[in-house]
Parts: structure tokens; C-alpha cells; sequence
């Protein structure tokens, strides 16, 4: 006869996190899975995203691989069916229209990163370019991109957070804080760029201790943006 499964209550799976408990278990559609052993569960999280410890239903949707990664591990136990009120509940409404449109769940922050994150990059090298080269296209192309820059990024920060809700349940890692902070940051330095070319422009034209900083300013996108895409690789690719 089979033995039983032990039955865990969220409030006992929470404390099989690694540090509470030495065993790191987490649970998927009810079942109770030990990672202990796991090297993708070493450092406590799993791609610096799924917590310890967790019911991980919700958010191995947006995992680069699906549940069938859990059948290498052992089961060790059922987890009781209760209402979790830290869960993060998606709308039966918005669960149906995401099931007739698969590519409003997983695919709209994928399609329209690219756009801000291309516009960034490109727009301190045109700058640069114009100082270097005083080819006045140079820098009205780099304008025209530091336009395009606001609206990109303002599409790319509403989809953000709408696929970490649906495909991470919303589980605030430090890698998520991180994101958001360095996008409202990048956001903000943008729109002071370009309202300082508007009022002024000649800032680059006229290169004096302003155009340097000015054209400073444009620079440090890059590293941002590469901060961004690196962080959003992590989480998708930890290794």
C-alpha cells in the first residue's frame, strides 16, 4: 500500500525555505516538491526570481520551461487547499481573454522592450557622432530619437509589470525592485534630456560646460539600459 503524502499548509511550506528549515521545498498544482538537492535552488532562489518555499502555480508560466522540470525531484507531500491572501489573483475575465489571446500574456513585454532599449543606446552614439563630426543630421537624428524614447519606454513599463503579475504572481524579488527602480530612473533622466533639448537647441552646437553635460547625460543611458537587459536576461537565463 502506498504511504500517504504529508499534507503542508502554505504557513508550513513558507518555513521549508532553506533557512527556517535546511529542506527547500516549493509546490505546483498541489503537489509538494523537495529541491533540497536541486543546484538551481543553491542560493536559495531559483533564477534569483522563485522564492523558497512557494506555491510556484502561478509563476512557472512565465519560467523558460514548463512543470516537467519538477518530475527530477522527489514529491513529498500535498499542499491543503486554502485562500492565500497574499496570492495574487487574476480576474476570471482577464484569465479568459488571456486564453483566446495567448500573446497578451506572455509575449507584449518581450515585443516592445526592444524599442526603448534600441532608441537609449543609439541616442548618446548619434550624439557623440555629431560632436566628433559637427554633421548637424547627427544630432537632429538623436533628437528624434530621444522623442521616441518617452512614449517607447512608458509602453515597455506598462507591460512590464502587467507579465511580472501574470507570469511571476507578482512575487516582489530583489531583482524586480532593482528593475523598477533603475526604469524610473532612466525614464526621468530621459524626460529631463528632452526637455532640456527643446529649450535649448544648441546645446550640443554650442559646446560649452552645458553641452558636456548635457552630452554626459546622454551617455550614462547605456549602462542603464545594459543594466535592464541584463537583469531581465537573469531572470529568464540565470546561467
Amino acid at each position: 500500500m502506498a504511504e500517504e503524502l504529508r499534507q503542508f499548509t502554505r504557513e508550513e511550506l513558507r518555513k521549508h525555505n532553506g533557512k527556517d528549515l535546511p529542506t527547500i521545498y516549493v509546490a505546483h498544482e498541489g503537489k509538494v516538491y523537495d529541491v533540497t538537492q536541486s543546484g538551481m535552488w543553491n542560493t536559495g532562489e531559483h533564477m534569483g526570481v522563485h522564492s523558497p518555499g512557494a506555491d510556484l502555480t502561478a509563476e512557472i508560466g512565465g519560467a523558460p520551461h514548463g512543470p516537467e522540470m519538477l518530475e527530477r525531484v522527489p514529491v513529498v507531500g500535498r499542499l491543503v487547499p486554502e485562500e492565500d491572501p497574499e496570492d495574487v489573483r487574476v480576474p476570471p475575465a482577464l484569465l479568459r481573454l488571456f486564453e483566446k489571446v495567448p500573446m497578451l500574456r506572455r509575449h507584449p513585454h518581450p515585443m516592445t522592450v526592444h524599442f526603448p532599449m534600441a532608441f537609449n543606446l543609439v541616442f548618446p552614439l548619434f550624439n557623440i557622432l555629431y560632436v566628433l563630426t559637427r554633421h548637424e543630421p547627427l544630432e537632429t537624428t538623436a533628437f528624434h530619437l530621444l522623442i521616441l524614447c518617452v512614449p517607447a519606454m512608458v509602453v515597455a513599463m506598462v507591460t512590464g509589470p502587467l507579465s511580472w503579475w501574470l507570469n511571476y504572481g507578482a512575487s516582489m524579488t530583489r531583482i524586480i525592485r532593482v528593475k523598477f527602480s533603475v526604469s524610473v530612473l532612466l525614464l526621468i533622466l530621459v524626460v529631463v534630456a528632452l526637455v532640456w533639448r527643446i529649450q535649448d537647441p544648441d546645446v550640443l552646437v554650442v559646446m560649452g560646460a552645458s553641452g558636456w553635460v548635457y552630452l554626459i547625460l546622454s551617455i550614462t543611458f547605456a549602462p542603464l539600459v545594459g543594466a535592464l537587459g541584463w537583469l531581465g536576461a537573469k531572470m529568464t537565463f540565470p546561467h
